[in-house]
């Protein structure tokens, strides 16, 4: 595959740190883009215990599985066993991204980017520990394999932004290469472009030797990861047109102030095209709550429905005894799935939710008229304020309160959403 990239194949990730945010929280937020016709799906995976040599399938592979795996709540495409975003019982948060650069992509099935999200969260308590999983299964396994349920083949490298609790991580993949960045305070943003430039916390024990080998670097140069590993004008990112930058430019707009609130907007900005519209668009977003008190609950908030500014985001707490979100998961095909037969995706099955269809009938309505459209806007708005108020009552007082659903409490208000119309 040629190593070129339109815009319109896009993803973005924030992170908001103390002193940037209010509340001594840590703020994430993700945007997945994805081809229009995509469903996004919520769905949640309870903590398990594995037997010795048992193994996990994931999209196109088989791997060794580990003896614990954490409960995950995940916003992924329907068709995939992996995700673009999602959050662990521990507080992990990791959003992945595509990225391009001088390296080869590999068109062989290995590991997607998204089946190395799921792993992280899966087999990590910390955000590092999740970089630790995530380089070790990338050197044994690759990356590689197609990331659209399509015929035409759309593969890539990968780009990660890990968050708990305490900090932030930048982790930048090319091939089996990979650079990381430790993100302590304030607040960092990534897209469809490596973005670890000098400041390099951890990386590959071969990076610098590969790009002297390949001609990228002479090795007297300050060393450059995107540079060096991409055509990324480094000096000019953050000023550059592009999501990238406008991402960064929001981000600083609103340091020291940010919070969930403010990253959703975020996340509908679509001036600055970060919620995009067309044949592709933001088929699903994510905004997550880390308290650094440790005796607060994490909240994360998921829209499962395409373009957040004309859906609701659904709050979810990890609590016991967590049902399935059946509002929000997808038809199941089992063998019989065209992703798993060969050859792959001849066949495009309907894997449409409840939430996804009445987002669909609700959107119908809403272009018919103006005034419904004014109606149900106001439903939506109204809605998220009274969750949004809803979870900020946890967090200052604690979240031991009875109206927490066994659903985490998405599954309780995706039921209220659908009696809403959206």
């Amino acid at each position: 595959m040629a190593n070129s990239i339109a815009e319109p194949f896009s993803c973005d990730t924030f992170v908001a740190l103390p002193p940037a945010t209010l509340g001594s929280r840590i703020i994430f937020g993700k945007n997945s883009d994805r081809p229009s016709d995509e469903v996004q799906e919520i769905v949640f995976f309870p903590a398990a215990d594995h037997d010795p040599g048992q193994k996990v399938e994931c999209t196109y592979i088989e791997i060794e599985q580990v003896p614990k795996t954490y409960a995950v709540v995940l916003s992924r495409p329907s068709w995939l066993w992996g995700a673009e975003m999602g959050a662990n019982e521990c507080g992990v948060c990791i959003g992945n991204e595509a990225v391009w650069g001088k390296e080869e992509v590999c068109d062989d099935e290995a590991l997607l980017g998204m089946d190395l999200v799921r792993l992280g969260l899966e087999r990590a308590d910390t955000a590092e520990k999740a970089v630790d999983i995530i380089v070790e299964l990338l050197d044994k396994y690759n990356q590689g394999g197609n990331c659209m349920e399509s015929e035409m083949t759309f593969t890539y490298h990968n780009s990660f932004l890990i968050a708990d609790r305490k900090e932030a991580w930048i982790l930048e993949t090319s091939g089996k290469f990979w650079a990381a960045e430790k993100v302590k305070e304030g607040t960092r943003n990534i897209s469809n472009q490596l973005s670890i430039t000098t400041k390099i916390d951890r990386e590959h024990s071969e990076l610098r030797n590969y790009a002297l080998s390949k001609g990228w670097w002479d090795g007297k140069e300050v060393f450059d990861f995107a540079a060096i590993y991409s055509y990324v004008n480094t000096a000019r990112m953050t000023t550059a047109s592009g999501r990238y930058c406008e991402g960064y430019k929001l981000l600083k707009k609103y340091a020291g102030n940010i919070t969930a609130e403010t990253m959703m907007t975020i996340l509908r900005d679509k001036e600055s095209g970060l919620n995009m519209e067309g044949a592709f668009m933001t088929t699903g977003s994510m905004v997550s709550i880390l308290p650094q008190d440790p005796n607060l609950p994490c909240i994360h908030f998921f829209t499962g429905t395409p373009d957040p500014d004309r859906s609701v985001f659904k709050p979810f707490i990890f609590v016991e005894n967590i049902t399935q979100l059946l509002k929000t998961s997808s038809p199941v095909f089992g063998s019989e799935d065209p992703v798993k037969k060969q050859p792959r995706f001849h066949t495009k099955p309907d894997r449409r939710h409840e939430l996804y269809r009445t987002h669909e009938r609700a959107v119908a309505m809403m272009e018919s008229s103006k005034e419904k459209a004014a109606l149900i806007m106001e439903q939506i708005q109204k809605l998220e304020k009274a969750k949004m108020d809803e979870m900020d009552r946890i967090l200052q007082n604690g979240y031991r309160n009875t109206f927490i659903s066994r659903n985490g409490s998405l599954g309780r208000y995706v039921i209220l959403n659908l009696r809403h119309g959206m």
